[in-house]
């Protein structure tokens, strides 16, 4: 989770200390424990409890964000705050939805997305339906080449990934990427994740089972490219779990 001062930046010289407490001991070391909870568990539960509070103030507007940032969808969230409205009130459940709406809606995410393809000289291209069952978010695909070598530029939103996956061949085969927008991830099972910038190329073999996909805070896109080999295909694992992705800074 990324370093929090918003305590220190609002209070730090009329009350340092519950500045020092908000930022060190709340965001610092309750919600970076490793446990039981993931940091997409913590937020569920910090926006129902706000919400039942009927604290929809920049708090809760900053928590909602988060909570996006950890990987709530807009249809998880609609059906928390619909649930929990039969607990903490309707007039509440209200409030919180005026809220929610304007983070998860689609002008908004329309609104990034041409930003982020802006950054690029490629199209984002179009959403990857094919395959979404493989991925957890958004991914979207624009197939540059299929002839000789297929290059495909695949663009994935904020915590958008794709799962543990390994590329098969009887003869060559493999994938190479090149990073051309954004900030993303690529992990090989049993080693740590490496981020990824403009700029960097991963030469990946056959038979290595990994997965890569955007940041938290970030969309990306790479340049997938298709090595030539004999019998091509890709064999699809599970999906990355919530708790490995959440870690990763």
């Amino acid at each position: 989770m990324k370093k929090i001062t918003a305590g220190r930046d609002a209070l730090n010289e009329f009350a340092p200390k519950f500045a020092e407490l908000n930022d060190d001991v709340l965001f610092g070391e309750v919600w970076s424990r490793e446990g039981e909870l993931s940091a997409r568990d913590r937020s569920l539960v910090t926006v129902t409890a706000l919400m039942s509070q009927g604290l929809c103030d920049s708090s809760f507007e900053h928590h909602l964000k988060t909570a996006k940032e950890n990987g709530i969808t807009k249809t998880e969230i609609a059906e928390v705050l619909t649930h929990a409205a039969f607990y903490s009130g309707w007039p509440k459940a209200w409030a919180a939805f005026r809220l929610a709406k304007d983070i998860w809606n689609e002008p908004y995410i329309e609104n990034e997305r041409q930003k982020h393809e802006n950054t690029m000289i490629f199209s984002i291209g179009e959403p990857n339906n094919a395959f979404s069952k493989y991925f957890v978010g958004q991914s979207y695909l624009a197939p540059l080449s299929k002839n000789q070598v297929g290059i495909f530029n695949v663009t994935f939103e904020p915590s958008c990934r794709n799962n543990w996956h390994i590329h098969k061949a009887d003869k060559g085969g493999g994938q190479i990427l090149i990073c051309i927008a954004g900030k993303g991830y690529y992990q090989e099972w049993g080693k740590a994740a490496q981020i990824l910038l403009p700029g960097d190329v991963v030469n990946i073999a056959p038979d290595i089972k990994h997965w890569h996909g955007a940041a938290k805070d970030s969309w990306f896109s790479h340049l997938a490219v298709e090595v030539p080999g004999e019998n091509l295909k890709t064999e699809w694992c599970e999906k990355v779990a919530d708790e490995v992705y959440l870690k990763l800074k």
